[in-house]
């Protein structure tokens, strides 16, 4: 072969009937079967001595499908893993303190206070024999998602899962997206399906644990290489996971990239009724209720992506005259909804301003990647506006309370309020 001589493509670049296809998934499960799996999850062997504070907080959980309930991230989380099993998909994740969950929500291994033995709940659901193997791994990001990332594409019948402890810690493993996994199908035709859990969202917690860098991932996104996505809701993450489950294997395998978040998990603004799981499947543009219910009246569309939706629509709540604005969440960033967001502006004629909302840096985050999409869709008229943190160098700064006066500006400026 001649040097720079181009390598043809083993497998070319997923069709856009196949993308589109992913829409047509199904992905809810039906309300008795979901109840036996959470049932079977709280299940414990006899001889088996739980923590006894944290059983009491699980077998909550119990009450989840009782009338006025909600099922939370976790709990969503849980079903969604439980499901794919008796579907006969293998899940296997790692990742640091997965086990457990680094926020303590998902307690997929159990330990015995007396015996030096551990229990995953996901393996005492009745009827099911799929494997489900979960694993803590060291603090070596780059050896670990290659090693996952390998798995992926030799085990295509596995649903592969990595997650991270902070998002940022994917900054040490940025040689894998770049070279691997963004990439992997134009250049040798590798198909992975991949799921990255990149937990993101500004909290105060300081540069180093608030931002996965989700820009990166959109610089990288193309030829609908893989999948980006910022859920806010368990419904929503729920579907999502299910419908990656559904392609392990099949011609639309591609990886999935994930924002997950942190203060949401225990948030119940993104708990929800068990119908949201047992009914639909999973949005790509969740539009606020509350908001644009009197869709003459709507002047103001604001469009954003993770956790900063939720605090919009808290703040929201607590505000007059709202009358003339409407919210829209991003929930997959990329492949990036353009048809969704036509229907969205075709049924709000009345529109003058498009803002666009997020936490991150001017430079980072997803505007740069949104800005011109949005531009090609909107009327001439309408005018498109940025809201977030000023262009800088670091992630986020240092201090909690200058994170919070930050934050406070932004959604105030978002709602143009003073």
């Amino acid at each position: 072969m001649k040097e720079n001589e181009d390598v043809e493509h083993t497998i070319p670049e997923l069709p856009e009937e196949v993308v589109n296809g992913l829409d047509q998934i199904e992905t809810a499960v039906d309300t008795d079967v979901l109840k036996k799996l959470n049932e079977d999850m709280l299940n414990r062997p006899d001889d088996f001595n739980g923590f006894k504070k944290l059983e009491k907080i699980l077998q909550r959980r119990e009450k989840a499908f009782n009338e006025g309930e909600k099922i939370d991230w976790a709990l969503g989380e849980a079903l969604a893993y439980a499901s794919i099993l008796k579907d006969g998909t293998p899940i296997r994740m790692t990742g640091q303190d997965s086990e457990r969950g680094t926020f303590a929500h998902r307690h997929a291994v159990l330990h015995d206070t007396e015996k030096q033995r551990k229990y995953s709940p996901f393996h005492g659901l009745e009827g099911v024999d799929t494997s489900f193997s979960i694993y803590n791994s060291p603090l070596s990001e780059n050896g670990v998602l290659g090693f996952e990332y390998g798995y992926s594409v030799e085990c295509d019948d596995t649903l592969v899962l990595w997650e991270a402890q902070f998002g940022d810690f994917a900054n040490a493993a940025q040689v894998i997206f770049d070279q691997f996994i963004a990439s992997g199908r134009a250049k040798w035709g590798q198909i992975a399906s991949l799921v990255m859990l990149l937990p993101h969202g500004y909290e105060g917690q300081g540069p180093e644990h608030s931002s996965a860098r989700l820009e990166r991932f959109l610089q990288l996104s193309a030829e609908n290489n893989w999948t980006v996505a910022n859920v806010t809701s368990a419904a929503q993450f729920f579907h999502l996971l299910r419908r990656q489950a559904a392609i392990v294997g099949t011609e639309a395998a591609r990886p999935l990239v994930v924002m997950t978040p942190k203060s949401l998990l225990r948030n119940q603004r993104v708990a929800v009724d068990h119908t949201e799981l047992s009914e639909g499947k999973f949005k790509h543009i969740l539009e606020q209720k509350g908001t644009g219910e009197d869709a003459d009246a709507v002047k103001r569309l604001v469009i954003g992506s993770g956790k900063v939706m939720v605090d919009l629509e808290e703040a929201m709540e607590k505000r007059d005259n709202t009358d003339e604005i409407h919210f829209a969440r991003l929930e997959q960033i990329y492949p990036f909804p353009e048809k969704e967001l036509k229907e969205l502006l075709k049924n709000y004629k009345n529109i003058e301003e498009i803002v666009w909302i997020q936490e991150e840096p001017k430079n980072m985050g997803s505007w740069d990647f949104v800005k011109e999409r949005i531009q090609d869709i909107k009327k001439v008229k309408q005018k498109l506006h940025y809201v977030g943190r000023p262009y800088r160098s670091s992630p986020a700064v240092g201090d909690p309370n200058v994170s919070k006066a930050e934050q406070s500006r932004i959604i105030n400026e978002a709602l143009k309020l003073d």
